[in-house]
């Protein structure tokens, strides 16, 4: 009889296992972006990648992580880039699938030091990568992670340009 009764209750913890990993769905969503930065003067071209990242396992984490390349290998001026250039990464929330999204939490991140100090970069590594403090995950609302670059460009006098970003796919239920 014991031998029976501990295999049922090992057979019932096991099942109660599989619910609660059943429960907490793992999900991913990556949305890939770049765009052409032109420079004056004889500095390189160059095009800049962000991949933004939304993760589900328990809480919800967003990050997006930055790399770049220089579009013509010839540099002439090595000078100065960048007066600023930050990228502000946000986990965002909406009570429908078409609805408005909200930001849940957010963090900026300064790449100024590393965008001037390298004309190629595709690491990934903390220095390029901006993470947003995850979020309590709600399954009744649908989740994605988007991000934001605003940089100025020494130099051109414009003042800061902004960037908008592809934002993940939603993540939902």
């Amino acid at each position: 009889m014991r031998k029976h009764l501990s295999t049922a209750v090992a057979g019932g913890a096991a099942a109660l296992a599989l619910v609660a990993l059943a429960a907490a769905p793992a999900a991913a969503g990556t949305a890939d972006s770049q765009f052409d930065v032109v420079f004056p003067g004889d500095k390189p071209q160059t095009t800049y990648y962000v991949q933004n990242t939304a993760t589900l396992s328990g809480n919800l984490t967003g990050k997006s992580v930055m790399s770049w390349q220089i579009i013509d290998d010839q540099v002439v001026d090595n000078s100065k880039r960048f007066t600023s250039f930050k990228i502000t990464t946000r986990i965002e929330e909406r009570l429908t699938k078409t609805g408005e999204d909200h930001v849940y939490t957010s963090k900026t991140c300064d790449l100024t030091k590393l965008v001037n100090d390298n004309y190629s970069w595709f690491q990934v590594e903390p220095a390029n990568t901006c993470v947003a403090p995850s979020a309590v995950y709600d399954g009744e609302l649908w989740w994605s992670t988007d991000a934001t670059i605003v940089y100025d460009i020494e130099g051109d006098g414009k003042g800061a340009i902004t960037q908008e970003l592809l934002g993940s796919p939603l993540i939902h239920g």
